[in-house]
């Protein structure tokens, strides 16, 4: 059993399941800034990407010095915005901030539409970028483990 634990935390793994956590998360949240965009004194929600790319950049450092390589769990820890969970399940938690750089409309809605939209591209990108690594990563691991060549 340990042998797959070690499997399953070598690499790039744990960091692109972390991506792909936040970014589903993160999609959750501006979706339901667009389902409520004509609501009156409706305020949108969201989370820095890059906050989370820094922790997640950190925990990787971390790793690498603590035990030489690219194996083992990624030490996370939790920022204003993201709670990581510990233990096997692996779920974040987000806490968003509404920002307050938008125009206030005359229904005292704060939305940027086109900044909406760029967010959820950008956000778009950012799985899609994952699940393709981590699939990959998936696919040289089934070949090792099928002996194909």
């Amino acid at each position: 059993m340990v042998i797959f634990n070690d499997l399953a935390n070598a690499g790039a793994a744990p960091a692109l399941e972390q991506v792909l956590r936040f970014a589903g998360a993160r999609q959750r949240l501006l979706a339901h800034n667009i389902a409520n965009i004509d609501t009156p004194d409706f305020r949108p929600v969201d989370v820095s990407p890059g906050a989370f790319r820094e922790e997640l950049a950190r925990a990787v450092r971390k790793r690498r010095e603590e035990r030489g390589g690219n194996a083992g769990e990624l030490p996370l820890s939790d920022t204003d915005e993201v709670s990581f969970a510990r233990g096997m399940s692996g779920s974040l938690v987000l806490r968003p901030a509404s920002p307050a750089r938008n125009v206030m409309y005359h229904d005292r809605n704060n939305r940027d539409v086109e900044r909406l939209m760029q967010a959820v591209a950008e956000n778009q990108l950012m799985y899609r970028t994952a699940a393709d690594l981590l699939r990959r990563e998936n696919d040289l691991l089934r070949t090792a483990i099928g002996q194909r060549v």
